[in-house]
């Protein structure tokens, strides 16, 4: 059975159609990668799957339960099964609590206090025992990250979105992430939908690529395929934008993007 099936998503700020009929499905433990660029409607895909804003119209079914406009008490004990890995390690942990205290949290949530559990998380995600009573401002980029994912996996998620959750990073950093991450869909079986400007990454960590361009979707299939003969000719721009060596993280200016026709 299909794990999430996204159909004719449509996400509005004020007149504003930021997402336009977007769908696409998600199989259990396989990761289906959005990309496209800035202000295509990425982010705001993500932020309307774990509901951090409702949908103006469109289905987005988990698990066989439409919950793109469920009320937040019926929502509530649905959340786990959908976590969110956000871009920002500096800015989504909490700078008050020690890493322990955080992958706790959402295993409290649950009706579970069981330190030894978090602790096995952030040992899961390779955070050394020296690392549980340290706060996040004591860590780098890359460790924050880890933490970000042992409180993701804390609430035993079926999907985890990944928005940008490797662009604030060092390559070396981002490759790391990226392993751990196919390290724990292997154990595990959790499906990802991994937010990206970064082909390259892209390539190595999904199965399935939808593009996106003004909030449409304008390309999908197999990563491979769409990768290297893709349909159309912004999916074009884009890849020749991430191998251009004058890109800043896979971003070209805008001016190799703007010269394609919609």
């Amino acid at each position: 059975m299909t794990l999430l099936a996204v159909e004719n998503l449509v996400v509005q700020y004020g007149d504003f159609r930021a997402v336009d009929g977007v769908s696409f499905a998600v199989e259990p433990g396989t990761t289906l990668a959005i990309v496209g660029e800035s202000g295509s409607g990425k982010s705001t895909i993500a932020a309307a799957l774990v509901r951090l804003i409702r949908p103006a119209s469109g289905r987005i079914v988990l698990g066989g339960t439409d919950i793109a406009q469920l009320p937040e008490k019926r929502l509530r004990p649905l959340r786990h099964k959908i976590q969110m890995i956000f871009q920002d390690p500096y800015g989504s942990l909490d700078p008050h609590l020690t890493a322990q205290e955080i992958v706790a949290e959402p295993l409290r949530l649950r009706g579970r206090r069981d330190r030894a559990e978090a602790r096995t998380l952030l040992d899961r995600v390779g955070l050394p025992a020296s690392a549980y009573d340290r706060r996040p401002a004591e860590f780098s980029g890359g460790q924050r990250q880890r933490i970000g994912i042992a409180r993701a996996l804390a609430s035993e998620p079926e999907l985890l979105v990944c928005d940008e959750a490797t662009s604030a990073l060092d390559v070396s950093v981002q490759a790391q992430v990226v392993d751990l991450l196919r390290e724990i869909q292997r154990e595990t079986g959790v499906a990802y939908v991994f937010i990206s400007h970064n082909l390259g990454v892209v390539k190595e960590i999904s199965d399935q690529v939808v593009v996106l361009r003004g909030g449409r979707v304008v390309e999908s299939g197999p990563t491979q395929q769409v990768l290297a003969a893709p349909a159309e000719p912004y999916t074009r721009a884009l890849r020749s934008a991430a191998l251009d060596p004058t890109t800043i993280r896979g971003r070209k200016p805008r001016a190799i993007l703007a010269g394609v026709k919609p």
